[in-house]
């Protein structure tokens, strides 16, 4: 199976980040699947964001956690990207489920609580990704790995990753002993070795984020699981003419 391409909190080069269009957008352009970040407001709702402030990519300020969602939904999470996005909105786990739920794409979703606790928010996720019956096309990562096991004790079937972006020896071993089936490394932290070993120990490896052709190109030839990329058009361009040549080979 091919290296799977998944869009960076959407097709972020192209569309704001973590919004619908960006989401969109990445489906149009043939991306696999979508990462992106949920995050709670204060009245519990998951809400798709990356920073735990709003000042980057919203003209609100202050800390997610101090804002309802409807609050939320006021604001613009476009116009920072570029002045033709002006309106753009942060979208609720709902909203974007109930376009996912349509396609055939695959989802990575980070769950961002490692700064601040956002209790019970596996259980709120879990729970709305059975709802919307996307489960099974679903890995939830985090870089909070006591919240990972959570997930795994709510729906031991979920796939579930490790996200690591520090050197760890056997990162993979750590991954498997707590009985998650993936992690998610830093691409400059790999070696074709540490790609082999996950392979033989059944651990599905993803790396992120991988924008650069060179080394776009490297990790398909080392056959990594999934590339979480801010640009899937070109790592779904190269995957084609990667493909395309080795087709070539074997006809001649």
């Amino acid at each position: 199976m091919s290296t799977l391409v998944y869009a960076h909190r959407g097709a972020s080069k192209l569309a704001p980040e973590n919004t619908m269009t960006a989401f969109i957008t990445a489906e149009e352009l043939g991306a696999d699947g979508i990462e992106l970040d949920v995050q709670l407001s204060k009245d519990n709702i998951p809400v798709i964001i990356h920073d735990e402030t709003l000042n980057r990519t919203t003209n609100g300020v202050g800390y997610v956690k101090d804002y309802t969602a409807k609050e939320l939904e006021e604001l613009d999470a476009g116009s920072w990207f570029t002045p033709l996005h002006m309106g753009e909105k942060i979208p609720t786990l709902d909203n974007f489920l109930s376009w996912f739920s349509t396609t055939k794409m695959l989802l990575n979703l980070e769950l961002k609580n490692s700064l601040i606790e956002y209790k019970g928010i596996e259980q709120i996720v879990c729970d709305m990704l059975k709802a919307y019956k996307v489960d099974d096309r679903t890995v939830i990562s985090s870089f909070n790995h006591h919240s990972i096991k959570n997930v795994m004790k709510i729906d031991p079937q979920l796939d579930t990753a490790f996200l690591v972006s520090s050197r760890l020896q056997k990162a993979w071993e750590s991954a498997k002993n707590a009985g998650t089936r993936s992690i998610h490394v830093k691409h400059n932290l790999l070696s074709k070795q540490f790609v082999d070993e996950c392979r033989k120990e059944n651990v599905t490896l993803r790396t992120y984020t991988v924008n650069r052709p060179l080394s776009i190109r490297l990790y398909y030839k080392w056959k990594v699981d999934g590339i979480i990329t801010d640009v899937p058009n070109t790592a779904v361009k190269i995957r084609k003419k990667m493909s395309s040549s080795i087709k070539k080979r074997f006809l001649f």
